[in-house]
This record gives structure tokens, sequence and C-alpha cells, in this order.
């Protein structure tokens, strides 16, 4: 059995520079998914460094993580050919005035493996290229109107998606009143809202897949009620672009949307999103056409060419190296070690493992079986204590088999402080504070 390491951590330097973190950046952090809040009390505030899917804290502590950059990356912390070949364009010039031949490379290799991609434009994250989807479907239908699946967390930083959250302070309620909602497989939710709002919508937005596999025929029959009331269907590929497939979750799910956008594992980490879709959609951001023009994306950092070089290499290593089979694999052996643990300390209905292999998520349940953030600070905790970081259950091409099962090991353990918890009370247990759910309306 693994030893328990919290008597070997100690987070002295993280202590320290949290408070000045929190003295200079709001939150202390630049994304909400790595804030404090999202962690329980007993655990490493900072990665120093990574090697494959090991990281080292600023205190010197060693963990195997699973959050692997929020998924951005695929192959591994460090992965040298995708260094290497960022580097080779770093010494070559990383921003020019006018464009580099990478743009085209890129955009071309991208476009080998998503058949969707009849044109391509990249940006440097996520809400660029949504938010410029959304634009585009305006623009291109006359609509004003955006229809996003309220069972999936996050879209956008933007007005348009954040006015329809919790944490809306600061956008103007007309563009709140803008958004709408639907279900996830639920195709009577968005025939209503086009029943309810008649040539009013432009799009709708969803990812094809989260921790809830799609309903046989609900994404056939949502892309087809989309088209029917000329609207524009937008697939969010951030995640599921090459995790689920080398084409995307559109691939593996036979759709055709009419844009995408993509980004995370792309290039391993470096900063790469894309927009792609229909070129009489895309082509109103460009100069070959005589309609009113659209300000579609101009990002400075978006042609960065160390990161295109980046993106390049990694496409390649997926195809070459069949990654996204691997990854399955892995999370498949990860899901039923895991699920051996539950059953071997009486566990189900109160942790579960979600999701599909590639990004895998877990759901932490009290002692009435209800979704508990208390014992999702725990298992965090007692995860930590034994060399983990696993915000998430997401593999990556580094995790190897001994990687996966010291993981099961450390997890059962941790499962067996769970299990003590349910029966004895949480509080026995339990170290400081719950962490939080990020969209909630006050701290």
């Amino acid at each position: 059995m693994l030893t328990v390491k919290n008597s070997l951590m100690k987070f002295d330097k993280s202590r320290a520079l949290q408070q000045k973190a929190h003295a200079r950046i709001p939150g202390g952090a630049h994304v909400y998914a790595k804030g404090d809040d999202q962690y329980p009390e007993v655990a490493p505030g900072f990665i120093a460094r990574g090697q494959g899917c090991h990281v080292w804290d600023v205190d010197g502590n060693e963990f195997i993580e699973y959050g692997m950059g929020l998924r951005a990356v695929s192959l591994g912390h460090g992965f040298k050919p995708v260094v290497e070949a960022a580097h080779r364009q770093m010494l070559l010039g990383s921003n020019f005035t006018r464009s580099s031949p990478i743009e085209y490379e890129c955009a071309e290799a991208l476009a080998r493996l998503i058949p969707s991609a009849e044109m391509v434009k990249f940006a440097k994250n996520g809400s660029d290229c949504t938010t410029a989807a959304v634009k585009l479907a305006r623009a291109f239908t006359g609509r004003d109107m955006v229809a996003v699946c309220q069972d999936q967390p996050f879209f956008s930083v933007d007005d348009w998606f954040i006015g329809s959250t919790p944490l809306a302070s600061g956008i103007p309620k007309v563009i709140q009143d803008l958004t709408v909602k639907f279900r996830y497989n639920d195709l009577p939710s968005v025939e209503a809202l086009f029943q309810k709002y008649p040539k009013q919508i432009a799009c709708i937005i969803l990812e094809a897949e989260t921790a809830i596999a799609p309903a046989p025929g609900f994404l056939e029959g949502l892309q087809k009620i989309v088209r029917e009331h000329g609207a524009i269907f937008i697939l969010d590929e951030m995640i599921t672009g090459f995790r689920w497939h080398l084409s995307g979750a559109q691939g593996l799910y036979n759709l055709r949307p009419d844009l995408s956008t993509f980004g995370k594992a792309i290039a391993n980490g470096f900063s790469v999103s894309a927009l792609v879709g229909r070129r009489d959609i895309m082509e109103l951001g460009g100069l070959n056409h005589d309609k009113k023009r659209l300000f579609l994306l101009s990002t400075t950092h978006g042609s960065e060419a160390h990161s295109l070089a980046a993106a390049i290499e990694t496409m390649r290593i997926y195809e070459r190296e069949q990654v996204v089979d691997f990854m399955y694999a892995q999370g498949r052996r990860l899901r039923d070690g895991i699920n051996r643990a539950i059953a071997e300390h009486r566990l189900e209905g109160y942790f579960a493992v979600l999701g599909k292999e590639p990004n895998l998520v877990y759901g932490t349940y009290d002692e009435n079986q209800k979704p508990s953030q208390p014992f999702r600070t725990l298992f965090l905790q007692e995860t930590i204590r034994r060399g983990l970081i696993i915000p998430s259950l997401v593999v990556s091409f580094s995790h190897s088999d001994a990687d996966i099962d010291r993981t099961i090991e450390a997890i059962s353990e941790s499962l067996h402080i769970y299990q003590k918890a349910l029966s004895e009370g949480i509080d026995k247990y339990l170290v400081g504070r719950s962490v939080k759910p990020v969209f909630r309306e006050y701290n």
C-alpha cells in the first residue's frame, strides 16, 4: 500500500505566494478553474514544472496530474518533439508584419483532419472563437438571439454567454435577454425555442458530449431542427476535438456543423484555437465578397508562428502514434480500476466515474446520495496527500500503465477515508472549508 504523504508534504512556499498573488491578481489566478476556491486548504497553490504527466509544485512536492492544463495538454508536459518544433520556429521569429507561410500550413493540416473545415481562422483562446462564431451566425442570418445548452458549463467569457450565468454582474439586461437555453438530450426543448422566438434565433451552440452521452438521434435531430429553422449549428469542440476522434466529436458522430471551434489539445498546451466552418459563412470575415463587411477575428498573437508549429507537430503525432486510441485505452484502465475500488468500499451511489474514456470526470455524493462539494473537497484532499492532483480524471499520452495503477491504488485508499466520512461524519476528516462552484453569485 502507498504511504500517506501528508506528513512529508509542506506547502510553505505556496502559502506565501498565494498571499502575494491575491494582493496583485484578482482571484489570485488567471483562470477560475485554477482558483484557490476550487481546491482544499491542504493543497499545492502553484506548479513550478512538469514532465509527462508528473508535476512538481513550488515546494518540491511531486504529483501525477489528471487536469492536464484544463485538458489542453494531450501528449504530456514538456513533450520533446512539440517543444523542439516550437523552438525551431522561435529561432526564425514568432510574429511578423505580414503573414507567415506557417499560418497556411497549419490551416491546411487542420482542414485535412476536419471535413467541415472549409475555411480556418486562428486565435489564442476558445472564447475568441466561440464569440466569432456567434457574430458570424448573427451576420449571416440577420438575427440576434443565441440558444445555448443549459446543461453544459462554459462557452465564452464574453457577454453573450456570461450574461446567462449567475455571474452576470456588469452585463446589460438587454444583452442577457438575447441568450436563451435548451436542455441536452431534449429535442422538444430545442423545437420549443424556435416556436417561441420564430425567425429570431441566429444559432444554437453546444458541445456534442460532456459527462452525459448523447441519446440516440439527439445530435442528428438537433442538427436537422436547426437547419429547418434557418439557424446556424455551432459545435464547440474545445474539449472533444482531438480527444473523441481525430476529426473531433463531429467525426465520431457523423455530424456536419456549420461552424466549429477547436482549441486545448490542438497544440499540447501552446496557445492555439481555431474557428472553422462553411465557406459561405466564413467568407463574411474575408475580402472576396460584395456583402457588408464583418470584423471577424483580428488577434495580434493569433498567428504566433511557434504556437502554430507546435500545433502542426501535435497533429502529426496524433496521426502517427494513434494518440486518441491510447487515451481511450488508458481512460478505460483508469475507470475500470476506480470502479473496482468503488465496489470494494461499497460506495456505489456515493462516488461515480462519469464521461468518455479520454475525458473522464467524477461525481461525489453525500450520505443522502446528493451531489456534494464537501465530499469533493475531501476526495481532493486525500488524493493530494497521496501524490495526485485530480480535479478530473483526464488522461494524456504520457499516462503509463504504472502511472494509472499507482493512481488507482491511491484513489482506493482515499475512498476508504471517504467511506469512513460517510459513516462517521465528514467534519472528522475534512480540513478547512469546502470548495465552491465557479458560477455562484456571491463569494
